[in-house]
């Protein structure tokens, strides 16, 4: 059973070859005895998951029901979820229970999925290693003494591990497509405004967006269509007209089956280490995978985002001074860390954020807090947003030649725990091949495409606004014709 696809889970469930109860304790039986290697969970309640698994039958047995009616997901933890720790891998939600569902959990539970645990992240998602949380670090099974990615890496190695048969992710500047591609996944960031911002723990809120993780297109299609929709509390949600994103999947597909469609390869992606950022064994890679892509009938095209150098810094501005904003909530007040002793009012709010926030956490706060004061506002902050519309700019401009812009996801596969801990710049450059994404508030996808030394490395695949159902499809068409997607990591099989 965990091998099978989610579409493949709902057929056994309609045909009762397996009830969701028992499927429900096959994986909480595998993260009972994985999770202490992989600490990808931080919340597993048998007792919720198991009764949510029970309504899921009784729906079913009434004829009820739709396609991931009584399957197991993994919600990442920074998704408010009704009775359920909610704690955002941080000390200062470490006892919160939330009240409420967030707007991505509600249409999960309304699909009569069922919350098979909350997955561990970087504290208030801000890191790519999974090793801010409060909880300790996430371990990649296909080397735990590696990161799995972040900062949805704990849903990224429940997946990867079959904790889970699929897992629920964000995305600020590359937090399901990193992930994605150190584990050996399929994971999309939709379009921003997409996916419901409702209940969802806010990082930097021109940037994040909820997305699907899982082994496949297919599943991720599957997945975006219960995510995706309109949400009156969320300011940032989009009203369209609902859609089937993996509508294209199921045509027919012919000897090309991708005939006509023109891949972008920017020239800021490829070329030398130096040039690129990239390991020489992750490129090679990449370029295979794109070749695969040519025999499948697409075209390739040379294109240019000449701002996207900028990316880096420009993102890390706005991120920072977003954070600084939206995390002034948590104060000692009204939930949340209070500190134990403080003499004032003042002095429980310094020491209850100095107890409560990680040195990641501090670290994004202060430049936030730095790029939005008086006299730098302008010099910093009113600056990065320009570059923001320059970087729009250069991808409006890039598909005016291309259907679909291809390169790496990450510049290397997983590295080591503790490599790059140290060195924050480091740290950031894990995602110098996606934060451009996030800016310019366009759909990605990291989908996988081969081993280097034994470890998984991702494609990225970038469509214009709402061109999700087209990223999907040519996923899925580079996944009939490979099987890098299908690979199980020692051990977890």
């Amino acid at each position: 059973m965990i091998e099978r696809s989610l579409t493949a889970l709902s057929r056994a469930l309609a045909a009762r070859e397996i009830s969701s109860v028992e499927l429900t304790r096959l994986y909480l039986e595998r993260i009972a005895r994985h999770n202490p290697a992989l600490n990808a969970f931080i919340t597993v309640d048998p007792e919720q998951s198991l009764a949510q698994a029970g309504t899921a039958d009784a729906q079913r047995a009434a004829g009820a029901g739709g396609p991931l009616c009584g399957i197991p997901l993994a919600q990442k933890d920074i998704f408010c979820s009704k009775g359920w720790l909610t704690t955002c891998a941080s000390r200062m939600l470490a006892n919160f229970v939330s009240p409420y569902d967030a707007g991505v959990i509600e249409r999960c539970n309304g699909a009569g999925a069922v919350i098979v645990g909350k997955t561990n992240m970087d504290e208030f998602a801000m890191g790519s290693s999974s090793e801010t949380s409060h909880f300790g670090a996430v371990r990649n099974p296909w080397d735990t003494s590696r990161v799995p990615g972040g900062s949805s890496g704990g849903s990224a190695a429940a997946v990867a591990a079959r904790l889970a048969p699929a897992a629920t992710g964000t995305d600020t500047g590359g937090s399901i497509r990193q992930p994605a591609a150190l584990c050996n996944l399929t994971g999309i960031k939709p379009t921003y405004g997409v996916v419901s911002r409702y209940g969802m723990i806010a990082y930097a809120s021109s940037l994040d967006q909820g997305g699907p993780m899982a082994h496949s297109a297919e599943d991720c299609a599957l997945l975006l269509n219960t995510m995706a929709g309109f949400d009156a509390r969320d300011s940032t949600s989009l009203e369209r007209d609902a859609e089937d994103y993996g509508r294209e999947l199921s045509a027919a597909a012919g000897a090309k089956p991708l005939a006509g469609l023109k891949i972008g390869l920017p020239k800021e992606f490829f070329g030398s280490a130096e040039k690129s950022g990239c390991s020489a064994e992750v490129m090679r890679l990449v370029e295979t995978a794109i070749e695969e892509y040519r025999k499948l009938g697409a075209q390739t095209v040379d294109i240019s985002l000449p701002n996207m150098h900028l990316s880096v810094p420009a993102y890390y501005v706005i991120a920072s001074a977003e954070a600084s904003s939206n995390l002034s909530r948590f104060d000692g007040v009204r939930y949340g860390y209070r500190a134990p002793q403080y003499a004032d009012l003042n002095d429980m709010y310094a020491k209850s954020r100095a107890q409560g926030f990680g040195a990641e956490v501090k670290r994004r706060i202060l430049i936030g807090t730095y790029v939005l004061s008086h006299g730098y506002y302008d010099a910093y902050y009113l600056q990065a947003q320009r570059i923001r519309r320059l970087i729009a700019n250069d991808f409006i401009a890039a598909f005016k030649q291309c259907d679909v812009i291809m390169g790496p996801t990450s510049p290397s596969s997983a590295f080591r725990i503790g490599e790059k801990v140290s060195d924050p710049v480091q740290m950031y450059l894990s995602d110098i091949y996606t934060i451009a994404v996030n800016l310019a508030g366009l759909p990605g996808m990291s989908i996988p495409s081969g081993f280097a030394a034994d470890l998984p490395v991702g494609l990225q695949l970038i469509g214009d606004y709402f061109a999700e159902a087209r990223l999907l499809n040519a996923a899925h068409r580079y996944q009939q014709a490979s099987d890098w997607h299908l690979r199980c990591p020692a051990g977890f099989a």
